[in-house]
C-alpha cells in the first residue's frame, strides 16, 4: 500500500500541468436582448471545446469601439475581434498593418471557408475588389418599416402597412387626427432616409460606384430625388406628422414602447420589439416613391461584421477562426437570425430555417432576405464604401436635423451636406494616398 501511495506521488510530481485554455477576446458594442443572445453565442462555442475561451467584451457603441481597438493596436495590446458597423469599413481597410483579413486567417488556419456560401448583399460589402472577405459578416441587417397593429385598429384603420411614401403621409395624417402622438419615426436617419433610400430607387449616393470602386469619390445626395424626399420628412415634422427621436437607435425604444405607431428602424429591432411585449408588430418592406422608375430596387445591409487586429499569436488565430467556422455554421446562424431578428448571413442557413417551417409560423420574418434580394444589386445598390463615413453621417444628419426643425430648406441643407461631406472625403483620401 505504501508503495503505491509513493509511487502515486512521484508520479503526481512528475504529470505534466492541464494546458491552459487559449483565451480570445472579443470586443463589442450589444447590450439588452441582443447582448444576451450575444453572450450565448460565445458560451456555446466554448462549451463545444476545451481548447479555446471566447471572451465577449462590450466596449461601448460602435465608434467607441472601434477607436478602442485601434488604440489598443497602437499600444501593442488589441482585442483577437473587434466587432465593427458597416460605415466603419473603408477605415478599417485604411488601417494600415493594424488588421489581419479574414479570408488569410481562414487559409493559414486551415480552415474551410468559402465566400460564396455568404448572403452576395452581405459578402460583397465586406470583401475588396478580387472578391477577398475582409472581415466575417456577422450582424447584418437592413431598414424594415414596422407598424403597430394596435395604433391601426385603435384609429380605425384596416392594419395594414401603407407601401408607398404618399400612402404612409395619408395614413399619419389618419392616425393624426384620431389624437395619436408619435405616428411616424425612423431610426438612423442618415442610414434609412440617404443610404438605404439611395439603394431602394437606384440612385447614387456618391461616384465611383459609392465609393466602393475608388477613394476619389464625391457624393451625390443633392439629387432633385432626394432634395424631394427630406422636404417631404421636414413638412412631415412640422406638421406633427414626423417625431424626431435622434441619430442612432432611439426610435427603437419609442416603437418598442409602444408610443409610435409607424417606424423605419433595424431589422435587428425585432429582438427588443419581441422582448418588450408591447405591440402588436408587423414587419413591411420599406416605402417608396411610386413616381420612381423601377422601384423598389433592393436595400443594403447594416449592422456589423467580425474584424480581426494583427500582432497576436498564431496559436491564437488559430482558435479565432475556429470560433468563425463555428459561427458560420448553419444550425448557429438559424438560431442567431431567430432570436434577434438579424439576416443570416449564409445561404444554407437562409434554406435550413425556411425547410424548418419557421417562416410560415412567423410570416414576415424573412423581410429582410426578401427586401436585400429584391432584385439584383447595382453599381447603385450593393453598398458603400466612403472613408470617414462616421463623420460623414453625422453632417449629413446634422443637415437633414435642419430642415426637420425648420431653420433650412431641403435643397440648401443637401447643398452643404455634399459640400461638407466632399471635404472629409478629400481628407480621408490625401491620408490613404
Amino acid at each position: 500500500m505504501r508503495i503505491k501511495l509513493i509511487a502515486a506521488v512521484i508520479a503526481g510530481a512528475f504529470a505534466l500541468p492541464a494546458q491552459a485554455q487559449v483565451e480570445i477576446q472579443w470586443w463589442h458594442s450589444m447590450g439588452g436582448a441582443l447582448g444576451e443572445a450575444l453572450n450565448g453565442l460565445a458560451n456555446k462555442f466554448n462549451e463545444s471545446q476545451k481548447e479555446y475561451k471566447v471572451n465577449a467584451i462590450y466596449k461601448g457603441s460602435y465608434p467607441e469601439s472601434m477607436t478602442a481597438a485601434i488604440a489598443a493596436y497602437r499600444a501593442k495590446n488589441p482585442p483577437h475581434i473587434v466587432q465593427v458597423f458597416e460605415v466603419g469599413t473603408a477605415t478599417m481597410m485604411a488601417a494600415k498593418g493594424a488588421v489581419k483579413p479574414v479570408y488569410q486567417l481562414m487559409k493559414e488556419s486551415g480552415e474551410k471557408f468559402d465566400p460564396k456560401a455568404y448572403l452576395p448583399a452581405v459578402a460583397g460589402y465586406y470583401s475588396d475588389t478580387k472578391g477577398n472577405m475582409l472581415s466575417l459578416p456577422f450582424n447584418s441587417s437592413t431598414a424594415l418599416f414596422y407598424i403597430d397593429r394596435n395604433k391601426f385598429k385603435a384609429a380605425g384603420l384596416p392594419p395594414v402597412p401603407p407601401k408607398t411614401w404618399k400612402e404612409l403621409t395619408a395614413t399619419a395624417e389618419k392616425l393624426k387626427a384620431a389624437g395619436q402622438d408619435c405616428v411616424y419615426t425612423t431610426g438612423w436617419p442618415s442610414w434609412v432616409h440617404i443610404e438605404n433610400f439611395s439603394a431602394w430607387h437606384n440612385v447614387p449616393i456618391g461616384t465611383k460606384q459609392n465609393g466602393m470602386a475608388g477613394f476619389d469619390t464625391v457624393f451625390q445626395i443633392n439629387s432633385p430625388l432626394h432634395v424631394k424626399h427630406v422636404a417631404m420628412l421636414g413638412d412631415m415634422a412640422k406638421k406633427g406628422l414626423f417625431t424626431y427621436a435622434g441619430r442612432t437607435n432611439q426610435a427603437d425604444g419609442k416603437f418598442q414602447a409602444g408610443e409610435c405607431a409607424m417606424a423605419t428602424i433595424s431589422a435587428g429591432a425585432l429582438a427588443g420589439t419581441i422582448k418588450a411585449g408591447k405591440t402588436d408588430w408587423q414587419l413591411s418592406m420599406l416605402p417608396y416613391h411610386d413616381d420612381v422608375k423601377g422601384a423598389p430596387q433592393n436595400s443594403i445591409i447594416g449592422g456589423a461584421s467580425l474584424w480581426v487586429m494583427s500582432g497576436r499569436k498564431a496559436a491564437e488565430y488559430k482558435g479565432v477562426a475556429k470560433f468563425f467556422t463555428f459561427l458560420s455554421q448553419p444550425e448557429i446562424q438559424m438560431e442567431w437570425h431567430i432570436k434577434t431578428g438579424y439576416v443570416p448571413i449564409t445561404l444554407a442557413a437562409y434554406e435550413l430555417t425556411k425547410k424548418s417551417g419557421f417562416y410560415d409560423q412567423n410570416p414576415g420574418r424573412d423581410m429582410a432576405v426578401l427586401q436585400l434580394t429584391n432584385k439584383a444589386p447595382t453599381a447603385n445598390s450593393k453598398g458603400l464604401r466612403f472613408g470617414n463615413f462616421v463623420q460623414g453621417r453625422e453632417v449629413f444628419e446634422e443637415e437633414m436635423e435642419a430642415v426637420f426643425a425648420g431653420k433650412k430648406d431641403a435643397k440648401t441643407a443637401m447643398n452643404d451636406a455634399v459640400k461638407r461631406g466632399n471635404e472629409i472625403l478629400r481628407k480621408f483620401q490625401a491620408a490613404n494616398k
